[in-house]
């Protein structure tokens, strides 16, 4: 490849990448601005939509239960999709692709229609804003997630070290917690992070489920595009668009100092 052609692919991956990021790096300025309004360019510099989001216990109530619902969900969700995905890897191929196929409805049904059914379910049983309502429908919208991430993992994990490792005289537990987890954790990993960020970010059934003492912050902000449209909107977006950024940025940087060592 000549230094010409690699000059033409970082311009052309760079013009995506500033495509891609350029609606969220809107928001930054945008944060900042003086007056009660969203308009770009901002008049103005204040931080007063920052001060908003700890003074406000509609805003800070809703990032708590957000974080709260999120780390609960992102356990369960592993657990049940792992051990999910396990026994997948050891059916056989022609009813475990069925099995896989309904266990991984809830990402193909569209989300009204499953807001539609928890919701009519959550008013016979009470659970309509309660945590473990939540805790029960994201669960179910994050397990999918998980099991094609540590499926994907043990497509490519050799059986044969199970084989070797109970020929040693170990048992099953063992097996699993010396051989089988270790090998398979970046998968488990993966799934961990892809449903803590869908119980974060799930908002269509959150709206149907929601009660005034416990809203998640996705339904906040909702709320407030609908009522108030105030820069705190943008304030939000941008802390979580830093802190993901940085989380990455220590990611990359971790794997990158790991395989250099």
């Amino acid at each position: 490849m000549t230094r010409l052609q690699r000059i033409l692919i970082w311009i052309f991956c760079a013009g995506v990448a500033l495509w891609l990021v350029a609606p969220t790096l809107v928001i930054v300025p945008i944060s900042f601005a003086e007056k009660k309004s969203l308009a770009f360019p901002p008049d103005g510099f204040s931080l007063q939509w920052y001060a908003n989001i700890l003074n406000s216990p509609d805003w800070s109530g809703s990032i708590v239960s957000s974080l709260k619902i999120a780390a609960i969900v992102a356990v369960v969700a592993t657990v049940i999709g792992t051990l999910a995905a396990m026994g997948l890897a050891k059916m056989k191929a022609g009813p475990g692709g069925i099995l896989r196929a309904i266990l991984i409805t809830p990402m193909i049904v569209p989300g009204v229609v499953l807001a539609i059914g928890i919701y009519a379910v959550y008013l016979d049983h009470q659970m309509v804003g309660t945590l473990v309502g939540y805790v029960l429908a994201h669960s179910m919208l994050a397990i999918p997630f998980v099991i094609i991430a540590v499926g994907a993992s043990l497509a490519v994990f050799d059986t044969r070290l199970e084989t070797a490792a109970a020929s040693l005289g170990a048992s099953r537990i063992t097996t699993f917690f010396t051989v089988t987890l270790p090998l398979i954790a970046p998968g488990i990993l993966s799934g961990l992070l892809f449903a803590f960020v869908t119980s974060f970010d799930e908002v269509i059934v959150a709206l149907f489920i929601n009660s005034p003492t416990l809203k998640t912050l996705p339904v906040q902000i909702f709320a407030s595009m609908t009522r108030d449209s105030d820069p705190t909107v943008a304030a939000v977006g941008t802390l979580i668009f830093v802190l993901t950024s940085f989380t990455i940025a220590v990611g990359l940087w971790l794997g990158t100092r790991r395989r250099r060592s």
